[in-house]
Protein backbone atom coordinates (compact mmCIF):
# COMPACT_ATOMS: atom_id res chain seq x y z
CA UNK A 1 0.00 0.00 0.00
CA UNK A 2 1.23 3.51 -0.82
CA UNK A 3 3.24 4.93 -3.70
CA UNK A 4 6.00 2.96 -5.42
CA UNK A 5 8.38 3.65 -8.29
CA UNK A 6 9.81 1.10 -10.71
CA UNK A 7 11.70 1.12 -14.00
CA UNK A 8 9.93 -1.13 -16.52
CA UNK A 9 12.08 -0.01 -19.44
CA UNK A 10 15.01 2.23 -20.27
CA UNK A 11 14.22 5.89 -19.72
CA UNK A 12 10.82 5.20 -18.12
CA UNK A 13 9.80 5.58 -14.49
CA UNK A 14 6.52 3.95 -13.47
CA UNK A 15 4.91 5.60 -10.42
CA UNK A 16 2.11 3.43 -9.04
CA UNK A 17 -0.44 4.54 -6.45
CA UNK A 18 -2.18 1.90 -4.35
CA UNK A 19 -4.39 2.91 -1.43
CA UNK A 20 -7.10 0.25 -1.05
CA UNK A 21 -9.97 -0.06 -1.37
CA UNK A 22 -10.66 2.74 -3.89
CA UNK A 23 -7.52 4.89 -4.03
CA UNK A 24 -9.09 7.71 -2.02
CA UNK A 25 -5.82 9.25 -0.85
CA UNK A 26 -5.19 10.39 2.72
CA UNK A 27 -3.23 13.59 3.25
CA UNK A 28 0.14 11.84 3.45
CA UNK A 29 -0.67 9.94 0.24
CA UNK A 30 -0.85 13.11 -1.83
CA UNK A 31 2.54 14.21 -0.52
CA UNK A 32 4.03 10.77 -1.19
CA UNK A 33 2.76 10.96 -4.75
CA UNK A 34 4.17 14.46 -5.23
CA UNK A 35 7.57 13.39 -3.90
CA UNK A 36 7.67 10.30 -6.13
CA UNK A 37 6.81 12.19 -9.32
CA UNK A 38 9.30 14.96 -8.58
CA UNK A 39 12.05 12.46 -7.81
CA UNK A 40 11.36 10.56 -11.03
CA UNK A 41 11.49 13.76 -13.06
CA UNK A 42 14.81 14.79 -11.49
CA UNK A 43 16.45 11.48 -12.40
CA UNK A 44 18.72 12.23 -15.40
CA UNK A 45 18.14 8.72 -16.74
CA UNK A 46 14.36 9.20 -16.92
CA UNK A 47 12.76 10.70 -20.02
CA UNK A 48 9.12 9.87 -19.35
CA UNK A 49 7.03 9.10 -16.26
CA UNK A 50 4.00 6.82 -16.34
CA UNK A 51 1.48 7.46 -13.56
CA UNK A 52 -0.68 4.42 -12.83
CA UNK A 53 -2.70 2.90 -10.01
CA UNK A 54 -3.41 -0.50 -8.56
CA UNK A 55 -6.78 -1.79 -7.46
CA UNK A 56 -10.28 -1.06 -8.64
CA UNK A 57 -9.78 2.42 -10.06
CA UNK A 58 -7.24 5.11 -10.83
CA UNK A 59 -8.23 7.61 -8.15
CA UNK A 60 -11.32 8.42 -6.07
CA UNK A 61 -10.06 11.77 -4.79
CA UNK A 62 -9.40 12.64 -1.16
CA UNK A 63 -10.21 10.42 1.80
CA UNK A 64 -13.55 11.88 2.92
CA UNK A 65 -13.59 9.75 6.05
CA UNK A 66 -10.29 11.25 7.16
CA UNK A 67 -11.97 14.66 7.07
CA UNK A 68 -15.04 13.41 8.88
CA UNK A 69 -12.85 12.15 11.74
CA UNK A 70 -11.27 15.58 12.16
CA UNK A 71 -13.21 17.96 14.39
CA UNK A 72 -11.23 20.95 13.11
CA UNK A 73 -9.82 21.97 9.75
CA UNK A 74 -6.41 20.27 9.85
CA UNK A 75 -7.43 17.43 7.52
CA UNK A 76 -9.07 19.83 5.08
CA UNK A 77 -6.04 22.12 4.96
CA UNK A 78 -3.76 19.10 4.66
CA UNK A 79 -5.79 17.66 1.77
CA UNK A 80 -5.89 21.03 0.02
CA UNK A 81 -2.15 21.46 0.29
CA UNK A 82 -1.42 17.84 -0.55
CA UNK A 83 -3.55 17.92 -3.70
CA UNK A 84 -1.99 21.22 -4.68
CA UNK A 85 1.49 19.73 -4.40
CA UNK A 86 0.61 16.49 -6.20
CA UNK A 87 -1.08 18.26 -9.09
CA UNK A 88 1.83 20.68 -9.39
CA UNK A 89 4.35 17.83 -9.28
CA UNK A 90 2.69 16.22 -12.29
CA UNK A 91 2.42 19.49 -14.21
CA UNK A 92 5.95 20.63 -13.37
CA UNK A 93 7.62 17.23 -13.74
CA UNK A 94 10.79 17.81 -15.75
CA UNK A 95 9.80 15.16 -18.28
CA UNK A 96 6.44 14.26 -19.85
CA UNK A 97 3.94 12.36 -17.69
CA UNK A 98 1.63 9.75 -19.20
CA UNK A 99 -1.41 8.87 -17.06
CA UNK A 100 -2.66 5.28 -17.36
CA UNK A 101 -6.28 5.42 -16.21
CA UNK A 102 -8.60 2.52 -15.43
CA UNK A 103 -11.95 2.43 -13.69
CA UNK A 104 -12.92 5.60 -11.89
CA UNK A 105 -10.98 8.87 -12.10
CA UNK A 106 -12.78 11.25 -9.77
CA UNK A 107 -12.09 14.44 -7.86
CA UNK A 108 -8.37 14.60 -7.23
CA UNK A 109 -7.89 12.09 -10.03
CA UNK A 110 -9.03 14.77 -12.46
CA UNK A 111 -6.38 17.09 -11.04
CA UNK A 112 -3.72 14.48 -11.76
CA UNK A 113 -4.74 13.57 -15.31
CA UNK A 114 -5.65 17.15 -16.19
CA UNK A 115 -2.05 18.11 -15.46
CA UNK A 116 -0.53 15.10 -17.22
CA UNK A 117 0.97 15.42 -20.68
CA UNK A 118 -0.95 12.50 -22.17
CA UNK A 119 -3.67 10.08 -21.08
CA UNK A 120 -4.13 6.46 -22.04
CA UNK A 121 -7.34 4.96 -20.68
CA UNK A 122 -9.06 1.61 -20.45
CA UNK A 123 -12.52 1.17 -21.93
CA UNK A 124 -14.07 1.10 -18.46
CA UNK A 125 -12.55 4.42 -17.36
CA UNK A 126 -14.87 7.24 -16.30
CA UNK A 127 -13.90 10.80 -15.42
CA UNK A 128 -15.73 13.30 -13.24
CA UNK A 129 -15.90 15.76 -10.39
CA UNK A 130 -18.46 14.71 -7.72
CA UNK A 131 -17.27 17.64 -5.59
CA UNK A 132 -20.68 19.23 -5.10
CA UNK A 133 -21.99 15.92 -3.74
CA UNK A 134 -19.11 15.72 -1.27
CA UNK A 135 -19.14 19.19 0.21
CA UNK A 136 -16.15 20.43 -1.78
CA UNK A 137 -15.13 22.55 -4.74
CA UNK A 138 -12.10 22.50 -7.00
CA UNK A 139 -10.36 20.90 -10.02
CA UNK A 140 -12.60 22.64 -12.56
CA UNK A 141 -9.25 24.07 -13.66
CA UNK A 142 -8.17 20.59 -14.67
CA UNK A 143 -11.48 19.30 -16.02
CA UNK A 144 -11.43 22.29 -18.38
CA UNK A 145 -8.22 20.86 -19.84
CA UNK A 146 -10.09 17.65 -20.75
CA UNK A 147 -13.41 18.83 -22.18
CA UNK A 148 -14.84 22.02 -23.74
CA UNK A 149 -15.91 24.82 -21.42
CA UNK A 150 -19.68 24.31 -21.47
CA UNK A 151 -19.40 20.55 -21.05
CA UNK A 152 -17.05 21.12 -18.13
CA UNK A 153 -19.66 23.31 -16.45
CA UNK A 154 -22.48 20.83 -17.02
CA UNK A 155 -20.39 17.93 -15.69
CA UNK A 156 -19.33 20.00 -12.67
CA UNK A 157 -22.83 21.18 -11.74
CA UNK A 158 -24.42 17.74 -12.17
CA UNK A 159 -21.54 15.61 -10.80
CA UNK A 160 -21.92 13.37 -13.84
CA UNK A 161 -19.03 11.49 -15.41
CA UNK A 162 -17.67 11.24 -18.94
CA UNK A 163 -16.36 8.02 -20.46
CA UNK A 164 -12.92 7.41 -21.86
CA UNK A 165 -14.46 7.18 -25.32
CA UNK A 166 -16.09 10.59 -24.90
CA UNK A 167 -12.81 12.18 -23.81
CA UNK A 168 -11.05 10.49 -26.71
CA UNK A 169 -13.57 12.15 -29.04
CA UNK A 170 -12.66 15.52 -27.50
CA UNK A 171 -8.97 14.81 -28.07
CA UNK A 172 -7.86 14.72 -24.45
CA UNK A 173 -7.35 10.95 -24.25
CA UNK A 174 -4.62 9.66 -26.54
CA UNK A 175 -5.85 6.08 -26.79
CA UNK A 176 -8.61 3.86 -25.36
CA UNK A 177 -7.84 0.16 -24.96
CA UNK A 178 -9.24 -2.92 -23.24
CA UNK A 179 -8.32 -2.94 -19.57
CA UNK A 180 -5.93 -5.87 -19.99
CA UNK A 181 -3.94 -3.83 -22.52
CA UNK A 182 -3.74 -0.58 -20.53
CA UNK A 183 -0.28 -1.01 -19.05
CA UNK A 184 1.25 -2.07 -22.37
CA UNK A 185 -0.39 0.82 -24.24
CA UNK A 186 0.81 3.40 -21.72
CA UNK A 187 4.33 1.99 -21.72
CA UNK A 188 4.33 1.92 -25.53
CA UNK A 189 3.62 5.66 -25.66
CA UNK A 190 6.17 6.31 -22.89
CA UNK A 191 8.81 4.31 -24.78
CA UNK A 192 8.25 6.38 -27.90
CA UNK A 193 8.73 9.57 -25.88
CA UNK A 194 11.74 8.12 -24.04
CA UNK A 195 13.58 7.62 -27.33
CA UNK A 196 14.03 11.39 -27.60
CA UNK A 197 17.13 13.18 -26.39
CA UNK A 198 16.92 13.62 -22.62
CA UNK A 199 17.97 17.26 -22.60
CA UNK A 200 15.73 18.18 -25.50
CA UNK A 201 12.65 16.50 -24.04
CA UNK A 202 13.13 18.49 -20.84
CA UNK A 203 13.41 21.71 -22.80
CA UNK A 204 10.28 20.77 -24.72
CA UNK A 205 8.33 20.20 -21.50
CA UNK A 206 9.44 23.55 -20.07
CA UNK A 207 8.64 25.33 -23.33
CA UNK A 208 5.14 23.87 -23.60
CA UNK A 209 4.35 24.73 -19.98
CA UNK A 210 5.63 28.23 -20.62
CA UNK A 211 3.08 28.87 -23.37
CA UNK A 212 0.15 27.41 -21.45
CA UNK A 213 -2.76 29.90 -21.60
CA UNK A 214 -3.83 29.12 -18.01
CA UNK A 215 -1.66 29.34 -14.89
CA UNK A 216 -2.90 26.07 -13.40
CA UNK A 217 -1.31 26.67 -10.00
CA UNK A 218 -2.96 30.05 -9.51
CA UNK A 219 -6.28 28.92 -11.01
CA UNK A 220 -6.57 25.85 -8.80
CA UNK A 221 -5.50 27.80 -5.70
CA UNK A 222 -8.28 30.29 -6.41
CA UNK A 223 -10.79 27.42 -6.47
CA UNK A 224 -9.46 26.06 -3.18
CA UNK A 225 -10.34 29.32 -1.48
CA UNK A 226 -14.01 28.62 -2.12
CA UNK A 227 -13.63 25.10 -0.73
CA UNK A 228 -12.41 26.56 2.54
CA UNK A 229 -15.19 29.16 2.51
CA UNK A 230 -17.74 26.35 2.14
CA UNK A 231 -16.23 24.65 5.18
CA UNK A 232 -16.22 27.79 7.31
CA UNK A 233 -19.88 28.41 6.49
CA UNK A 234 -20.85 24.89 7.55
CA UNK A 235 -22.41 23.90 4.22
CA UNK A 236 -19.51 21.57 3.40
CA UNK A 237 -19.99 19.55 6.60
CA UNK A 238 -23.73 19.34 6.00
CA UNK A 239 -23.22 17.91 2.51
CA UNK A 240 -20.21 15.79 3.39
CA UNK A 241 -22.04 14.11 6.26
CA UNK A 242 -24.44 12.58 3.74
CA UNK A 243 -21.55 10.92 1.88
CA UNK A 244 -21.75 7.13 1.96
CA UNK A 245 -25.16 7.01 3.66
CA UNK A 246 -27.57 4.73 1.91
CA UNK A 247 -25.12 4.00 -0.89
CA UNK A 248 -22.26 1.68 -1.63
CA UNK A 249 -18.80 2.67 -0.54
CA UNK A 250 -17.36 2.38 -4.05
CA UNK A 251 -17.42 5.45 -6.32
Amino acid sequence: MGVSTSSPDKGIALVTVDFPPVNALPVHGWYELADAVRAAGRDPEVRCVVLAAGGRGFNAGVDIKEMQRDAGHAALVGANRGCYEAFAAVYECEVPVVAAVHGFCLGGGIGLVGNADAIVASEDAVFGLPELDRGALGAATHLARLVPQHLMRALYYTSRTATAAELHAHGSVWRVVPRAELSAAALELAAEIAKKDGTLIRLAKAAINGIDPVDVRRSYRFEQGFTFEANLSGVADRVRDTFGKGQEETP
